[in-house]
């Protein structure tokens, strides 16, 4: 490890950050989780919207690329849409 007093700060808020980021990310997979493990169709809507919400926040927030959020909400109302389509 470095002496530097930059370096020593850099490693300090690059841990910090890499906490937030896996809290965020373990957020983002638990709203997803409730969304396919939803039983009903006004459950898995409503967790949806969550889950929506919460990965739109992470795109923001440039925690998870913008063009997978794309992709894992238009995966997530498919699969609503096709589940209880029936």
């Amino acid at each position: 490890m470095d002496r530097h007093a930059s370096t020593i700060k850099r490693h300090r808020q690059s841990l910090k950050r890499r906490e937030r980021n896996r809290a965020a990310r373990s957020r983002v997979k638990t709203y997803i989780r409730n969304v396919e493990e939803a039983t009903t169709q006004e459950a898995a809507e409503t967790a949806l919207k969550d889950a929506i919400k919460v990965l739109d926040t992470s795109a923001g927030a440039k925690i998870t690329h913008p063009n997978k959020v794309a992709r894992i909400k238009s995966r997530l109302t498919r699969m609503v849409s096709g589940r209880f389509a029936s």
